[in-house]
């Protein structure tokens, strides 16, 4: 799901762990490794244990080394699912890293699926009894994981690494699949585009600068809400490659400061800036949020950000983030737009402290619900932020992410990884675990949209 949250501001308003004690013994989940490996039908049976009354919507078919196996009852508008496991030690994934240990196995080849989509709507269609795939160890594990993120996760250190790992492997990469504006975040359909669905009906187009439009459309909407005039002081949090700065000063007559935490980010930003002639406008910050200059408090017009308060780490920092942007607002007439991916209410509370997301693509990361943003928002303010709208543009996201998905797999090539990732090319199951992580995450992201 991703929210807007648009804000005005009325008138007046642990260190470094480091053991000194090493035991040399098996650990309880050493001990659980050695009994999967060495009891691989126990971990299988285990896990169709569950499944066999876990699965009451939809339908599964696994067919492994030994036979199939079908759960559920196929019916014609049902969800139907089948999985081809490749390698035994898939269930033994499974069994200790529940849904964390599907997409390391689909990485890695050891399953094949007819949907990545289907996988995962299914599983959520299914949620209650498949919870009970989480072994024991796997509790623990994410309890504890969560607690070292909280307390540890994001430090000003850890969250420049943290970028380093998802935004500064390649800008060549990432240019690959994101349109000319590079807009790494869900972009807004309309009829021009053919709507919601415009690429997946029969004779459906696939236009280029379908995307081009559609980020371009949000781009303006994040402006417009945050009421921009010319002459007006912007800053936003999470630079991007620059595409809603050069946007703002280019066709709103701001100024505009914006930071960033990714050196490729910054370099790259700067250049598009200088290519638009408006490098007497924007400034590129390279700077942690929580360490901006002395001058910037009280000093701007209005707050952007899109999809960057994700990345801040645990909840605990949201109230911080929120109390550093009052902080740089001018006292009246201030307007603050936040675009934020966000998790549902009903499961924010057992939020996995470990996923996919957190542990390949995006270090530490945390998604709000929409009411751990509007919270937040109101404590870090102490108030004086007023919420004057709520919009939730999940409905885009599917597309955006099918969008992303084909251009990836028309732009992915040998030479392209060759310029960043050499070593990929000298590997083929590198190669091809590199590709099915970012077809995992398209899906992943987009799982639960039934568009």
């Amino acid at each position: 799901m991703s929210s807007t949250a648009h804000y005005t501001l009325p008138s007046g308003s642990l260190g470094k762990f480091n053991p000194s004690l090493s035991v040399s013994f098996l650990s309880p989940h050493s001990l659980l490794v050695a009994f999967a490996y060495l009891c691989p039908v126990a971990a299988r049976n285990s896990i169709l244990s569950v499944l066999n009354t876990s699965i009451t919507s939809g339908y599964l078919e696994i067919i492994d080394s030994q036979r199939s196996y079908c759960f559920g009852r196929p019916t014609a508008d049902g969800n139907t699912v089948r999985l081809k496991i490749r390698n035994d030690e898939f269930w033994i994934q499974i069994l200790l890293s529940g849904d964390l240990g599907f997409s390391e196995a689909y990485m890695m080849g050891d399953v094949h699926v007819s949907s990545l989509k289907d996988v995962m709507n299914l599983w959520l269609q299914n949620e209650t009894g498949m919870a009970n795939l989480t072994s024991l160890y796997g509790r623990v594990s994410s309890a504890l994981s969560g607690l070292s993120n909280a307390l540890f996760g994001q430090t000003r250190a850890n969250a420049r690494l943290n970028v380093m790992s998802s935004y500064d492997q390649s800008n060549e990469l990432f240019k690959a699949f994101l349109s000319q504006e590079m807009m790494y975040s869900c972009a807004l359909w309309s009829d021009e585009e053919g709507g919601l669905r415009g690429d997946l009906l029969p004779g459906s187009r696939k236009i280029d600068g379908d995307l081009e439009a559609a980020q371009s459309r949000k781009i303006h909407l994040v402006l417009r809400q945050a009421r921009v005039r010319p002459g007006d002081r912007i800053l936003e949090f999470g630079s991007g490659w620059g595409g809603l700065a050069i946007e703002a000063a280019r066709s709103f007559g701001c100024q505009v400061d914006t930071i960033t935490l990714s050196v490729e980010q910054k370099k790259l930003a700067e250049e598009r800036i200088r290519t638009a002639g408006l490098q007497d406008r924007i400034r590129v910050h390279l700077m942690d949020y929580r360490e901006l200059p002395a001058e910037f408090e009280k000093a701007f017009d209005a707050f952007v950000s899109i999809e960057m308060l994700e990345h801040v780490g645990s909840k605990v920092h949201y109230s911080t983030y929120f109390k550093i942007v009052d902080w740089a607002l001018k006292p009246s007439n201030a307007t603050v737009v936040v675009s934020s991916s966000t998790f549902p209410e009903s499961r924010y509370t057992g939020y996995q402290a470990q996923d996919f997301m957190r542990k390949y693509m995006w270090p530490n990361s945390c998604l709000p619900s929409a009411t751990a943003l509007i919270t937040a928002a109101r404590d870090g303010s102490q108030s004086r932020f007023t919420l004057d709208n709520v919009e939730n543009h999940s409905a885009h996201y599917p597309r955006t992410l099918r969008e992303w998905d084909r251009r990836l797999e028309a732009n992915l090539t040998p030479e392209l990884l060759a310029m960043d990732f050499p070593n990929l090319l000298k590997d083929a199951a590198a190669y091809d675990a590199f590709k099915r992580k970012w077809r995992y995450l398209f899906a992943y992201a987009g799982a639960g949209q039934y568009l």
